[in-house]
C-alpha cells in the first residue's frame, strides 16, 4: 500500500478505465472530487455507483466521466433528469456477482474505509454490499482512509489489498431523517400492524420507514436483517425493542449492508458487536432469508396497478428510483412463516392530481404481481397474496384515494368480467 498526499489520478488511472465506487454514505467523496477535477484530462473514464447522497454527481461533474448506476436513487436523480445517467436494471444482490463476472466493468475500485486496527485491517465502515467484489476484481484499489469513518464489524479490508491510500479527516456523507407528515403517519399505522413481537424487519430509509419505526416502541424482541438502516435503528435498540433474541440465525446481531443516516448512527455502530455489516451475498441471499421466521419486509413504489404489479423505478419519462433489493426481500417476506412483504406508498402524487393506484403502470414492472403480498396506502392495507385478479382489483380500489375510486372501479369491473 502506497500512502499518497498529492492525489494525482493521472499517475494511477489509465484512459478508458472503468471505476466502481463505494455508494451511499460510504461514498469516497475526496476521491470523487478528484475524479471530477482531473478525469477529463485522462479521458474515456466511466464510473458505476449504486446510489449517491453527496450531491457531487451533478450534470456538470459528469463532463469528466460517464456515470452508470442501478437506478436514480438519491442525488443521482439530477443526472437522470438531464439524461446523463446510464441505468443498469438489476437487483442490488446482482451487482457483486456482475462485477465478479465482468458484466459491470471494474478496472479501478474507489472505496472509503476506516483507519486500520492493530492488525493492519480496515473496516469498510458504512457500506459493505459490493465493496469486496470490486476490490477483488480491480487492477488498482484506491482507498480513502477517513479518520471519521466508524470501525464496524463484518468483512474487513486488509492493507495488502489496497494499492493507494489517501488519508483524510472529514465527516462522511449524512442523510438526515426525513420530515414525517400526516400521510406518512397514516401509512405507517397500517403497515406497523403487521409487525408483531419477535418479527425480523427489513426496511429502507425515508419518511414512511421512519414513521413505522416510531410506532414499534411497544413491541418486544424485534430483529433486524436489512440491506440498509437509518437512525431509527438506534432509537429502538436503546429502547430495548430490537434485541434480535428470537432470530433462528445471527441471534443478538442486527444484520445490515449499508448505514444511511447521521453521526448519531455512525457513533452507535462504531465497534458495536451487535451490528454486523455484510455483503449482499449474505443480506439478500435467498437461502439465508429462508431461515428467518416472521420476516416483515417494507419497500416503496412509484405506483401499483389493479392486478398488483409494482413499479418502483419510472414515472412516464422521469426515472425516479431503481430495482434495489425490493424483489429479493418481497419474495422472502411473502414466503417467511409468520412474515409479510409490504409495499407502502402514498395514494396520490403531484399534489393529489395523480393516483398511484392505477389501471396500468406508466413505467416498468419492478416486482411481479405473482410475488406481491400486501399493498399499503394511507387509506388501508390490501392483502393480495392468494387472491384472484378480480378480488385484488376490488381491494386496491378500496385503498386508493376517494377522488379516483369511481374511475378505478370501472376498470376493476372490466377485470371482474374478464376474470383477468
Amino acid at each position: 500500500m502506497k500512502v499518497i498526499s498529492d492525489l494525482d489520478l493521472t499517475k494511477i488511472l489509465r484512459p478508458g478505465d472503468r471505476i466502481v465506487m463505494g455508494q451511499a454514505c460510504g461514498e469516497p467523496t475526496t476521491l470523487v472530487e478528484a475524479l471530477i477535477e482531473q478525469g477529463g484530462a485522462i479521458g474515456g473514464l466511466s464510473a458505476f455507483i449504486a446510489t449517491s447522497f453527496s450531491g457531487l454527481f451533478t450534470p456538470a461533474a459528469a463532463d469528466a466521466f460517464t456515470v452508470s448506476s442501478m437506478g436514480a436513487i438519491g442525488t443521482l436523480r439530477a443526472l437522470a433528469k438531464e439524461h446523463r445517467l446510464s441505468v443498469v436494471p438489476c437487483h442490488v444482490s446482482q451487482v457483486g456477482p456482475m462485477i465478479e463476472e465482468g458484466l459491470i466493468g471494474c478496472d479501478v475500485a474507489f472505496v472509503q474505509v476506516s483507519p486500520a486496527d492493530a492488525n493492519g485491517d480496515h473496516s469498510c465502515g458504512l457500506i459493505s454490499d459490493y465493496v469486496h467484489a470490486a476490490v477483488a476484481k480491480a487492477r488498482v484499489v484506491v482507498a480513502e482512509v477517513n479518520e471519521q469513518v466508524p470501525f464496524t464489524h463484518g468483512g474487513l479490508l486488509s492493507g495488502s489489498e489496497i494499492d493507494y491510500a489517501v488519508h483524510v479527516s472529514r465527516p462522511p456523507v449524512e442523510v438526515p431523517p426525513a420530515r414525517i407528515g400526516p400521510t406518512d403517519e397514516a401509512i405507517a399505522k397500517h403497515a406497523a400492524a403487521y409487525i408483531g413481537d419477535g418479527s425480523v424487519i427489513q426496511t429502507g430509509v425515508g419518511a414512511v420507514p421512519d414513521a413505522i419505526l416510531r410506532l414499534l416502541h411497544d413491541r418486544k424482541d424485534l430483529g433486524v436483517h436489512s440491506g440498509m438502516l437509518g437512525d431509527g435503528l438506534v432509537d429502538l435498540v436503546e429502547a430495548g425493542v430490537i434485541t434480535n433474541a428470537r432470530k433462528r440465525i445471527d441471534k443478538g446481531i442486527s444484520i445490515n449492508g449499508a448505514l444511511i443516516g447521521t453521526a448519531r448512527l455512525y457513533d452507535f455502530a462504531h465497534r458495536n458487536p451487535r451490528v454486523r455489516m455484510c455483503a449482499t451475498s449474505y443480506t439478500h441471499d435467498p437461502a439465508v432469508l429462508a431461515r428467518l421466521d416472521r420476516l416483515v419486509t417494507i419497500n416503496s413504489a412509484v405506483e401499483v396497478d389493479l392486478t398488483g404489479q409494482v413499479n418502483a423505478e419510472q414515472s412516464g419519462a422521469a426515472y425516479l428510483g431503481g430495482t434495489g433489493g425490493q424483489v429479493d426481500f418481497v419474495r422472502a417476506g411473502a414466503r417467511s412463516p409468520g412474515g409479510h412483504a409490504i409495499i407502502a406508498l402514498p395514494a396520490t402524487a403531484k399534489g393529489g392530481t395523480v393516483s398511484r393506484i392505477t389501471a396500468g403502470l406508466s413505467g416498468p414492472v419492478t416486482t411481479a404481481r405473482s410475488d406481491v403480498d400486501v399493498i399499503v396506502t394511507e387509506f388501508g392495507a390490501a392483502e393480495l397474496k392468494g387472491r384472484t385478479l378480480a378480488e385484488r382489483a376490488r381491494r386496491l380500489v378500496a385503498i386508493a384515494h376517494p377522488d379516483f375510486r369511481e374511475t378505478l372501479e370501472r376498470e376493476a369491473h372490466t377485470i371482474e368480467q374478464r376474470g383477468f
